[in-house]
């Protein structure tokens, strides 16, 4: 029986929501370079578009056919019922977790429905569209919130957290996100190196070069629930990964 779990999610979970990627094969983010829309430098030379461009994702997130999926809440059913210890780790900056009712999670990059001063650090549900008129309360004379994101160059939340529930894990879950790509990468190295089991769950197959010691190739949404079902059942994956991938 397991006793520590970490999870990571990234954008395969939310695609099967509907939400975009937003990053396509030639690097733009909606016909925008990164660079413009999700770095301080591009911030810092046109502030109207940062915020444009984060204001569309917001108005996207609200759209009402947006809505946690079976995986979504396959997660928030184990977090209440496993005994032990889990954490929550998403590379996604939408709500989907927490509308699924998931609670002991990071947001490793940071918040899409929130805005953080840049002075004190604070965040502040974002209630009206960045502009010049949404300010923060912490501070005299107000200062202009910015995206609560964690741009390129910028070091993601909670690392320090993050590694510390690594190195105690006994096992550690990745759903849709490139096991081969940091920070995926690195956190199973670190799972492995520590002895936890490493299982991957992508709609990809997996890649050869892969650290991680199982793979479930499907919809995360198909998947997870089966997967939530055997850990809270008391089972060892080694022992029930051909029947959870049949069942």
């Amino acid at each position: 029986m397991y006793r520590r779990i970490v999870i990571l999610t990234g954008a395969g979970i939310s695609a099967e929501s509907g939400i975009s990627t937003f990053r396509d094969q030639d690097g733009l983010w909606e016909k925008h370079h990164i660079e413009d829309v999700a770095t301080p430098e591009g911030y810092a030379k046109d502030i109207q578009l940062v915020e444009r461009f984060y204001n569309l994702r917001w108005q996207d997130l609200q759209r009402p056919e947006i809505l946690p999926n079976a995986a979504h809440q396959a997660l928030a059913k184990l977090e209440l019922e496993f005994e032990g210890e889990l954490l929550l780790i998403t590379q996604n900056v939408d709500d989907l977790h927490e509308r699924a009712g998931s609670l002991r999670m990071i947001h490793m990059h940071g918040e899409l429905k929130k805005g953080r001063c840049p002075k004190s650090q604070q965040t502040f549900v974002l209630r009206e569209p960045f502009g010049e008129d949404n300010c923060c309360t912490c501070c005299i004379p107000a200062m202009r919130l910015r995206p609560h994101i964690v741009w390129f160059g910028e070091m993601p939340f909670a690392m320090d957290r993050i590694h510390d529930a690594l190195d105690e894990c006994d096992l550690f879950i990745a759903i849709g996100t490139s096991g081969t790509v940091y920070p995926a990468a690195g956190f199973v190295d670190t799972a492995n190196h520590h002895g936890a089991q490493t299982v991957e769950v992508n709609l990809m197959q997996p890649d050869p070069h892969s650290q991680f010691q199982y793979h479930f190739t499907g919809k995360a949404g198909e998947i997870m629930p089966k997967l939530v079902d055997t850990i809270l059942n008391g089972n060892i994956l080694g022992a029930n990964k051909c029947k959870l991938a049949q069942a």
